[in-house]
């Protein structure tokens, strides 16, 4: 079905328009219902759900007389804002596709993403603005460029004023639960950064999942935002907001302040809150160091392993919540698998089991299913799977290959039908015929307190094909570390032929704008398995 503007839209559109299931139906829902409550928290303003609704429907009417029309491509390069979303449910209302950027990225690496998109059009900030400008000069291929909070520029295009225009011309779009409703670019470790178009069917079924698993259905919970809102994290963490109807309090990006955020979760009332876990490892400190009164329910994490150390600091800080494991990738809409609070400590080291409504198998490369216990990659099928990635059909297709969608990530099933990752594909060492996952000893390294970031990588050997090494960034306060001091740590969680036969100690890992470790930089400086070097 295409997108209708014209003049008969209200007539040809409103019986299909009126029965979507998407986020702009469920705001509006909200809006008419309860518009005096408060929908978002940011800093010290709030917003209704009629003032959302109201706002996110003028810069609709806005983007529509700059010209942009249904597909149409908007990058997005802003912070954490409520604009950010206001915007958001503008361009999805006329059927034009938010661009999420990464505001770490380089003004090349943004360019980039202007290139595959096709964007004609930016949204950013004050800030961010000279980022946005240099893309703009770079690539030539950007026709309109708006700024929140004002700009100097007269080229620039402000926010507040298209807003302050209304939504009086806004046309009559009908836009099907599987037009893309966001554009995600994967992080792009071992090449260029792939366009995962996600729908807004994909933005339900994540709506779906997060409710069935956290259970709560209380009109006066309110959920914490705290990843940027560029990473799928950040974004889909509000499609149970939008559907539920409760408030949000988005929380600035900036260096990450524990007691800030501590002080925070208490005034706002905060019951639900996904973090990472270095976050978590400070906010359980800065709880011991001083207890809040908080109304936490659900504690969540994930991007990243959590060691024992850390989950049992969760549990002891926050004994009244219930702590999940969440686990996905961003195709994913994004999550695949959570381990249920009743589970966490139980089933440590585990991303626990298949969330409704997403199929999956663990299968071995003929795509025969695999053994409990025995290691395969994950395939999925379900309602949050991406429809494909941006302008790449041979991606696509390879990653759709024998109808299920290949996740590249390892993993095993216990015998409670509990996962395990053990690690991603491409990452695995064979060492002597023998299979080593680099996801496993990280875990394991992670576990001592020693050592706070840690990355496995193989490096190329003589006798063995190759051998694992460690790359690490020690804790706060620890001078130095031996791979001798490793030993027993190692020898009661590993088995030897999986022990790391050098240990390098750097002072932080190299990682992308997605904040994901870049192992082809370990590789190529301490050992690559290309290199050809003997141990």
């Amino acid at each position: 079905m295409t997108a209708t503007t014209d003049a008969t839209a209200d007539l040809t559109t409103e019986p299909y328009r009126s029965r979507r299931n998407h986020w702009n139906n469920q705001v509006h829902r909200h809006a008419l219902m309860t518009p005096d409550n408060m929908a978002i928290t940011y800093l010290d303003k709030s917003t209704t759900w009629k003032q959302l609704d109201d706002r996110s429907r003028a810069f609709g009417a806005a983007l529509s007389r700059l010209g942009v029309e249904f597909g149409d491509r908007i990058l997005m390069v802003l912070l954490n804002r409520t604009e950010y979303v206001e915007a958001v449910l503008g361009a999805t209302l006329i059927g034009a596709i938010p661009v999420p950027v990464n505001i770490r990225m380089s003004p090349a690496e943004v360019a980039y993403l202007v290139a595959d998109s096709g964007a004609k059009v930016i949204l950013t900030e004050k800030l961010l603005a000279p980022l946005a400008d240099a893309v703009s000069a770079s690539t030539g291929g950007i026709d309109t460029l708006i700024v929140v909070d004002g700009s100097e520029n007269p080229q620039h295009l402000d926010y507040e004023g298209l807003v302050a225009q209304g939504d009086s011309d806004l046309p009559a779009v009908d836009v099907p639960e599987d037009t893309v409703a966001a554009l995600m670019y994967t992080s792009g470790t071992t090449g260029k950064p792939k366009g995962a178009m996600l729908t807004h069917q994909n933005f339900h079924a994540q709506a779906v999942t997060t409710m069935a698993t956290t259970a709560s259905a209380d009109a006066e919970d309110v959920a914490s935002v705290v990843p940027p809102m560029f990473h799928i994290a950040g974004l889909a963490a509000f499609a149970p907001v939008f559907y539920r109807g409760i408030r949000a309090v988005i929380h600035p990006l900036g260096a990450f302040d524990p007691d800030a955020m501590l002080d925070t979760l208490e005034r706002e009332g905060t019951t639900s809150v996904f973090m990472v876990p270095a976050q978590w490892q400070a906010v359980c400190a800065a709880q011991k160091a001083r207890p809040r009164k908080l109304r936490l329910r659900n504690i969540s994490w994930g991007a990243a392993p959590a060691s024992d150390t850390v989950l049992n600091a969760m549990g002891e800080a926050f004994p009244e919540a219930l702590n999940m494991t969440a686990f996905g990738q961003t195709e994913m809409s994004p999550v695949t698998t959570i381990l249920e609070g009743k589970d966490a400590l139980r089933k440590q080291g585990s991303i626990g089991k298949v969330v409704p409504a997403v199929t999956a198998r663990i299968v071995d490369p003929l795509m025969n299913d695999v053994k409990p216990g025995e290691v395969g990659e994950i395939v999925y099928r379900g309602p949050n799977l991406m429809k494909g990635y941006w302008n790449k059909p041979a991606e696509t297709a390879e990653a759709f290959r024998g109808g299920w969608f290949h996740s590249g990530d390892l993993v095993r099933e216990d015998e409670d039908g509990f996962l395990y990752v053990v690690d991603r594909a491409k990452d695995m060492i064979i060492s002597g015929g023998e299979n080593i996952y680099c996801a496993e000893v990280e875990n394991v390294l992670y576990g001592h307190p020693s050592i706070l970031e840690a990355a496995v990588i193989g490096r190329a050997h003589e006798k063995w094909g190759e051998v694992p090494v460690a790359v690490v960034v020690l804790a706060e306060g620890v001078i130095d570390l031996t791979l001798a001091e490793l030993e027993p740590h190692l020898n009661e969680n590993l088995a030897r032929f999986k022990h790391p036969k050098d240990l390098v100690i750097i002072d932080e890992l190299p990682r992308n704008a997605g904040g994901k470790v870049v192992k082809p930089k370990l590789r190529e400086s301490y050992g690559s398995k290309d290199a050809g070097l003997a141990d």
